[in-house]
């Protein structure tokens, strides 16, 4: 599997160090729009972990690692860094409604409650301090008494597209 994706990495980047751009084109993110362009950014800086500006193949396998096999606590460790788009340590309900919108422009899926609804539903079950923030801790802890969310969060980031095209 490892060999499949370092092949892969190879052949879409010879240089062995990914850019924003080609990241982008990597994964067949084309068109996009605003929302979904800086949500792609943040997952790209998520996946950067020393914020040299590339993605090389040690952190493309850890993050790929992560995401396809990773523990849940450290997927929602890693989600809420993703969400937390201002680094501050809090998600607020500006960030999670534009990571809503995003995911859904990527993902192109229609779900039966609007962004807003779903960000309003997050912020009433798991913002136990009522600040409008969401901390790491009540994050983690909402999310994994709540099957609902997890569900919907681990779907919202399903990555089997990309490791069929990296299979591929």
């Amino acid at each position: 599997e490892c060999h499949q994706w370092y092949k892969k990495f190879m052949t879409e980047c010879p240089s062995g160090q990914l850019t924003l751009y080609e990241f982008k084109q990597f994964f067949g993110l084309k068109n996009l729009s605003l929302a979904a362009n800086k949500y792609v950014e943040q997952m790209f800086e998520t996946f950067d972990f020393n914020k040299d500006g590339y993605i090389d193949f040690m952190e493309y396998v850890a993050a790929l690692s992560l995401v396809l096999k990773g523990k849940v606590d450290q997927k929602l460790r890693w989600y809420f860094k993703l969400y937390d788009v201002d680094g501050n340590g809090c998600i607020d309900r500006g960030e999670l409604l534009n990571i809503i919108k995003a995911i859904r422009a990527i993902n192109r899926c229609n779900e039966t409650m609007t962004a807003e609804e779903f960000t309003n539903m997050v912020f009433d079950k798991i913002d136990i301090n009522g600040d409008g923030e969401l901390s790491l801790e009540e994050f983690m802890e909402g999310v994994q008494k709540d099957e609902v969310l997890l569900e919907i969060l681990t779907r919202s980031l399903d990555l089997t597209h990309i490791v069929q095209l990296i299979q591929n």
